[in-house]
């Protein structure tokens, strides 16, 4: 199947550029209220399934046993810009659990939130690996070892008992067959498991209902949710996309960005899950994609300029990003 052109860039009368990509948005038993492209294509998730990742730090206790509360878990859920904030919040994870930046296996990079990057590299600093977006969910990946009795060397391997939790968690949630034939490997050098988009669709709606879940389960994933949207600053960071969103929508939607060109989350008011992939990896167009679901949801209060004018260094409109046809369609007969 050919993916659809999802979103479109003007300049002048003409299109000059296209996004092409794939949507599926689902109720937990699978149905789906909407679905363009191929999603039953697996794809590589990336970080959009950081909530998964977070609930074995949940489900065994661990995040009890360190006192994490909705702002540690909202970073272990992110993909942060390694402000202070982030990475002093990090540093306290990885102490309550006796250890610290040198047991991380996420690497090293400047942080994404350009002012920091800057601060660092004016004074002389080097990065270290808590500037990285992922180390808060490494960080709850080491404290969840601890506690578990767990060997922290290496817990980023696929073997890994604590990688075998995650997993697991991702089949029961999804129904998605995970095996080496669909595994790689994240940037952070975690796992990742390409998984259809109709499944991880299908995964954020039980998610995000707790719909036959056991309690203890559904009560964890909902302090997950509600962490996340709680505390969007921790879960991206000053200007970002996913920390504009969840702010503005307070307690309306649930969203994570993943690196090329993903987005999954759920909408806790309608029982959906959902998850958009654009084929290109462009960020650009998995916002504005991302953005044209909630404007369909949410109407004009969820305009947050991935859609809209392009303008010139001068100030000129030159054209627009836009959500093509095939995706306008598809949202326009969504029944909410």
């Amino acid at each position: 199947m050919t993916n659809p052109v999802l979103i479109e860039l003007t300049r002048g009368a003409l299109v000059e550029s296209v996004h092409t990509g794939a949507i599926a948005i689902a109720k937990p038993d699978g149905e789906l209220v909407l679905s363009l492209g191929d999603v039953a294509r697996p794809v590589y998730p990336r970080s959009a399934i950081k909530a998964f990742q977070a609930l074995p730090l949940l489900e065994t206790g661990a995040a009890d046993r360190y006192g994490f509360g909705n702002r540690e878990i909202a970073l272990a859920c992110a993909s942060h810009g390694g402000t202070p904030a982030h990475t002093e919040l990090a540093a306290s994870m990885l102490a309550r659990a006796g250890r610290d930046e040198t047991a991380l296996g996420c690497g090293t990079h400047y942080p994404l939130h350009d002012a920091s990057a800057r601060a660092l590299y004016a004074a002389g600093i080097a990065p270290t690996q808590l500037c990285n977006n992922c180390s808060g969910k490494h960080s709850g990946m080491v404290a969840t070892c601890v506690h578990c009795g767990d060997p922290v060397a290496d817990y980023w391997n696929p073997s890994h008992p604590h990688q075998v939790r995650i997993a697991r968690v991702l089949q029961e949630f999804t129904g998605a067959t995970l095996g080496p034939a669909v595994m790689g490997t994240d940037g952070c050098s975690a796992p990742n498991w390409a998984m259809p988009l109709a499944a991880v669709a299908k995964g954020f709606a039980t998610f995000i209902t707790g719909e036959k879940l056991p309690s203890a389960r559904a009560a964890h994933c909902r302090s997950i949710a509600a962490a996340c949207m709680a505390e969007p600053n921790l879960v991206a960071g000053p200007g970002r996309f996913d920390t504009r969103a969840m702010g503005g929508l307070p307690g309306r939607v649930f969203m994570k960005t993943g690196a090329e060109g993903v987005y999954c989350g759920g909408l806790p008011e309608h029982g959906l899950g959902f998850a958009l992939k654009v084929d290109d990896g462009t960020t650009r167009a998995s916002q504005a994609t991302m953005e044209a679901l909630l404007q369909r949801v949410f109407g004009a209060t969820a305009a947050f300029d991935n859609i809209g004018p392009i303008r010139n260094w001068r100030g000129t409109h030159t054209g627009d990003v836009r959500a093509a046809a095939a995706l306008t369609k598809a949202l326009d007969g969504l029944r909410l």
